[in-house]
């Protein structure tokens, strides 16, 4: 078996596959840039949301709430197939990376949604009575008195959801998105062995997570001390 790994290596590491490896990886790390990012972004807004109290924004207390809880409990794979043949059935001829990055901002905003209101909740809550008490708005709570504190809880976690983020985006390749677990399959059925080929799409992932990781476990190090 070594033999026949050490003779493909030539064939297998020619310039078009290196570039087509790169365009994957390039792709991988697109939709998890997307995902994370919009997710942050929109995970935000909803947290803050529910965390109204006004009687006038129940309903998008409740719309918030059924949207975390639908979307972080139905699988992404579900997710996916779903937002796919809805745009397949309204006739939308939107590229199938543009799906997949609706996909995955769906998902991240869901997770990332609860994992900031867990931070902003985990603040003491004699912090926002002294907030509410210098007629603070919940805005105003929020940016001036708990976010400075909530962000050294959010962080941590945050990072732990971006890595498992990144190997959760190899379902698009499900519905024809070339990134790395879809290149795979595309050199293993070209011949080369999967092992060798598999081998090295193991290896560009753990190559894109390993990084943020390491500085995501380097920021919650460094954290740390300030909990206590």
């Amino acid at each position: 078996m070594m033999g026949q790994l050490i003779q493909e290596l030539p064939r297998f590491f020619t310039y078009y596959n290196l570039i087509f490896l790169a365009q994957a990886v390039g792709t991988t790390i697109a939709l998890s840039a997307i995902g994370c990012l919009f997710g942050l972004l929109f995970g935000c807004l909803i947290s803050v949301v529910r965390l109204t109290e006004k009687p006038w924004l129940a309903p998008l207390r409740w719309i918030a709430l059924l949207f975390t809880e639908f979307f972080r409990r139905v699988p992404f794979l579900v997710t996916l197939m779903l937002i796919f043949f809805v745009f397949q059935l309204s006739g939308a001829n939107l590229p199938l990376f543009v799906v997949a990055s609706l996909s995955v901002t769906l998902i991240a905003s869901a997770f990332l949604a609860e994992i900031i209101r867990a931070g902003l909740l985990s603040i003491h809550h004699n912090q926002w009575d002294a907030a509410t008490a210098m007629n603070f708005s919940l805005l105003q709570s929020i940016r001036y008195v708990v976010l400075p504190q909530a962000w050294k809880m959010i962080l941590p976690p945050s990072f732990g959801f971006f890595v498992m983020f990144i190997k959760d985006t190899a379902l698009a390749s499900q519905i024809g998105v070339i990134e790395l677990t879809y290149a795979g399959k595309v050199l293993n059925n070209k011949g080369f062995s999967a092992i060798l080929v598999f081998g090295t799409i193991l290896i560009l992932y753990f190559a894109v997570s390993y990084p943020l990781s390491r500085f995501g476990h380097y920021l919650e190090k460094r954290l740390a001390p300030s909990r206590h």
